[in-house]
């Protein structure tokens, strides 16, 4: 739970909103309620609220029942938690977190929809996994120096790193809010520059892409490429399976993000991650991707 100490430590943040109900965006949600904040999810989306409602229970009770939670924790934590389909809902929070689908258009329309929701020196923090956080406070002028990254991990209950993300509008006391933020959430926040992709996907993508060149140009199976990286390397997934996990989909708009901001082809996404991509299979989310999750 959040002690004293490390709430006050926010700058009196108390209340959270998160923008996107999906993987990202509830288990931001739910780690903030756990945490001790006060959270209102919203999502637009049909059928999206319920879901995340329907999954926080069932996290809830199973960390109850793995011990890692008590009962009057998990049923404070789901107290904390409300959930809208209204925008107008987030009105008054303290930092408001935008986790939705890596498209800078509707992240845009979104944090211009957002800042007047805001408290007074309220934070807009967005969750982007590579998008130039520069480019986004564009969005907002009035409101530059309190646009911030919080670049999550997924799953987000599980995950200690939050990727902190300076644009440069933005100001030292917001950089320094945000680090404590994500430290009264149990997480470990590290700074990294205003770069295409910033520190985690400049590295990770292109080796995922590069596992994907040696499976198209036949240097061994998808199956053995990510065991030899999970044996070899000491990697706890393969890079071809994370690429399902993360969804292909994502993969391709990442490598995108790197290879035009960077002004450098060689980041450009595989053919065959581009030809999975087109054919639909996204991974995970669609039951198959590299490999076949229809029988899951």
């Amino acid at each position: 739970m959040t002690t004293n100490t490390a709430r006050n430590s926010t700058h009196n943040i108390t209340k959270i909103g998160v923008i996107g109900a999906g993987q990202m965006g509830g288990g931001i949600a739910q780690v903030a309620a756990v945490s001790g904040f006060a959270t209102t999810v919203f999502d637009a989306f049909p059928g999206a609220i319920d879901k995340c409602k329907a999954l926080h229970a069932k996290l809830l009770a199973k960390g109850v029942e793995k011990g890692k939670l008590a009962q009057a924790d998990a049923d404070a934590a789901q107290g904390r938690l409300t959930y809208s389909q209204s925008l107008d809902n987030l009105a008054g929070s303290d930092i408001l977190i935008e986790a939705v689908v890596e498209d800078i258009a509707v992240k845009k329309d979104l944090f211009r929809k957002a800042a007047g929701l805001l408290a007074k020196n309220g934070i807009l923090a967005s969750n982007t996994s590579s998008i130039s956080i520069t480019d986004l406070a564009t969005a907002v002028p009035e409101i530059s120096g309190r646009f911030i990254g919080m670049h999550f991990f997924n799953p987000v209950p599980v995950m200690k790193l939050v990727e902190v993300i300076k644009g440069l509008a933005t100001s030292e006391e917001t950089t320094a809010r945000t680090i404590a933020l994500a430290g009264a959430m149990g997480k470990t926040a590290v700074p990294a520059n205003d770069r295409p992709g910033f520190v985690s996907n400049r590295v990770l993508m292109p080796m995922i892409n590069e596992a994907f060149y040696a499976w198209m140009e036949g240097v061994a199976e998808p199956a053995h490429i990510d065991e030899i990286m999970k044996l070899g390397c000491a990697h706890p997934m393969g890079p071809l399976r994370l690429a399902d996990f993360i969804g292909l989909d994502t993969c391709v708009h990442i490598m995108e993000v790197l290879a035009e901001g960077l002004n450098n082809p060689r980041y450009r996404a595989c053919p065959l991650l581009k030809q999975l991509v087109t054919a639909g299979r996204l991974g995970d989310k669609t039951g198959r991707g590299v490999f076949d999750y229809s029988q899951k």
